[in-house]
């Protein structure tokens, strides 16, 4: 029955885009659509595939996330003693699961990989997939650890998001005009179907067994700093390049100049 219901529901979201998909194709550019059965063939994956993603998500990941939570924050695990003061630094396993979970999920995100080949491909090679790929699951990363930090003490979250858009705007000025537009892509790429789930349910589960936390308000803005953060990265990745590059071309003058 969930699986039946969920399926509906994902028919549900799905019809519009295929109204607009096909209005445009038989109304505006008046033409039959080339190879209709394997069209209607791949949208039935897309909606089994949508519903059973949904039901993971329900009977895995937010579980999953809730428990992991759990476990971590239990003073059983901190080792605490009885009617001792939490302080953030108790939580410091919390922050390296955040940092460890961010970074794998994002690297193994299709939508990233799909990002980085093509910047490689329009880039000439420029780009390097793997390059740009560690840059943007490394930004999430700490974006991820400086979250949970953020839900442990508490602090309201537009301190950091205020001040990471500074950050940004400092580093689109001197960064290399090549990278700018793919930084701000990086922080969208992120927000896909691998990297949002575990994220969300971490944040959820974290909220929920901090003492003092509430939910709704600490729970959720962890995805905000999983947007951020790449963005700074791929742009500090593109700037440490361009550094390497101009010291690598100095020493290779200077010891030309010395040969002559």
């Amino acid at each position: 029955m969930v699986f039946l219901s969920l399926l509906w529901g994902t028919m549900v979201d799905v019809l519009p885009i295929a109204s607009v998909l096909f209005f445009f194709q038989a109304f505006v550019i008046r033409k039959s659509i080339p190879n209709m059965a394997s069209v209607l063939l791949g949208f039935g994956f897309v909606l089994v595939g949508l519903t059973l993603f949904l039901v993971g998500l329900e009977i895995a990941l937010f579980p999953l996330g809730r428990v992991m939570a759990e476990q971590l924050t239990s003073p059983i695990f901190l080792e605490l003693t009885e009617g001792a003061e939490l302080r953030w630094q108790d939580y410091y396993w919390v922050y390296g699961f955040g940092f460890c979970i961010g970074f794998s999920t994002t690297f193994a995100e299709p939508a990233l990989l799909a990002v980085a080949t093509k910047a490689s491909e329009v880039s000439g090679g420029a780009i390097k997939v793997w390059g740009l790929r560690v840059a943007v699951a490394f930004g999430v990363a700490v974006g991820v650890a400086l979250g949970t930090f953020r839900i442990v003490t508490g602090v309201p979250i537009h301190y950091f998001i205020m001040t990471g858009y500074m950050v940004v705007v400092i580093q689109t000025i001197f960064a290399p005009k090549l990278i700018i537009p793919i930084a701000y892509d990086s922080g969208g790429v992120t927000t896909s179907t691998v990297t949002v789930p575990l994220i969300a349910a971490l944040g959820l589960g974290l909220a929920e067994t901090v003492p003092g936390r509430n939910p709704l308000i600490d729970g959720f803005g962890l995805i905000a700093f999983a947007c951020l953060f790449p963005v700074m990265s791929v742009m500090a990745y593109a700037q440490a390049t361009e550094l390497y590059e101009r010291w690598v071309n100095r020493t290779r003058a200077r010891r030309q100049r010395e040969k002559e």
